[in-house]
């Protein structure tokens, strides 16, 4: 693990984390690589992981399809209008979300999908433990191999997002499989990203995607090489820097586990300003639990002097509730 020094939020940098020893079976190498995510989470929030896992052809592959994919006429994107489905999967235009209250916009198109069998069959989880996300994923016509692309690595982030849930669990003194049966229907959501350039931009109010916190457990984001965008604030209110790095993968905690943590994890603000003159990548996938799962603090994360700050919500509910929010559906 590299981490930089960090003191009460008041981070300077984003740690890195090898998750080499996430796959070993010596549980005191499991355990320790454990406490290393602890502290992160509780200072930052936010860290880089490498060998995380998915092969570069994977990487390469989705990020083909997608620059294929929005390059296409806005007439022919529109064909699969999130607002035209009642799940909210699907595309969205730039500046259709407005995340930040008080801005003009998020200057993104993105297309969205959740769970489905990796080998192309029709078959889709249990709807009635789908929540707002019941139902079939939506697929473009074209490129051909857009839906293959994409859901190979969804499946092999989805994979990454088990294996840290358990080191979550051991991070929280809990027992590895604690997570196990709450997220047995994989509540992963996936938004690929197009932010256009933005060179000039000297106006807050338009940002690639303004400042806020993810209303999920965590996410994984995959971010295009040599394009920084992405900032975090940290406790003095400064702005840092979270540039990609060749091999990782970004993990950023949500306000689920805010929640079910009882705010000993973080859920950090962050925003995204696409300032390079060439367009830019990137993919996020939102890592929640079952919806009927109840998210309230954990037994763990509560005590006399810390007493349960959060009323329980279904997952289902709470992630309802941020989406119509977020697009005013």
């Amino acid at each position: 693990m590299s981490c930089a020094p960090v003191c009460g939020g008041a981070f300077e940098s984003i740690p890195i984390i090898d998750l080499e020893d996430a796959f070993s079976e010596d549980e005191a190498l499991r355990r320790t690589l454990a406490q290393h995510i602890r502290m992160t989470c509780i200072d930052v929030g936010f860290f880089y992981v490498k060998n995380h896992g998915i092969a570069q052809h994977c990487l390469d592959e989705v990020l083909r399809v997608n620059k294929e994919y929005y390059s296409l006429p806005a007439e022919e994107k529109m064909k699969l209008h999130h607002k035209t489905v009642p799940n909210f999967k699907g595309y969205s235009p730039p500046l259709e979300a407005n995340i930040q209250p008080g801005n003009k916009g998020d200057l993104h198109e993105g297309f969205r999908i959740g769970w489905e069998e990796q080998s192309g069959g029709s078959v889709v989880q249990n709807t009635s433990r789908d929540g707002v996300m019941a139902g079939a994923n939506v697929w473009p016509d074209r490129p051909d191999d857009f839906r293959t692309a994409c859901m190979d690595y969804y499946h092999a982030a989805l994979a990454v997002g088990k294996k840290l849930f358990c080191l979550f669990a051991l991070a929280l003194d809990l027992p590895e499989t604690y997570f196990d049966d709450k997220t047995v229907y994989s509540a992963a959501t996936m938004r690929t990203l197009h932010y256009p350039p933005q060179p000039d931009a000297a106006d807050d109010k338009v940002l690639g995607i303004g400042a806020h916190t993810d209303f999920v457990c965590f996410t994984i984001l995959w971010q295009q090489t040599g394009l920084e965008a992405l900032q975090v604030l940290n406790s003095r209110e400064q702005w840092i820097n979270v540039p990609p790095l060749p091999g990782t993968l970004v993990i950023n905690l949500g306000d689920q586990f805010a929640r079910w943590t009882n705010n000993i994890f973080k859920s950090t603000v962050h925003r995204a300003a696409n300032k390079n003159i060439i367009d830019r990548y990137s993919i996020a996938l939102f890592f929640g639990t079952d919806y009927e799962v109840n998210i309230e603090p954990i037994y763990t994360c509560v005590t006399a002097e810390r007493p349960a700050i959060y009323q329980a919500i279904t997952a289902g509910e709470y992630v309802r509730q941020r989406l119509k929010a977020m697009y005013n559906k």
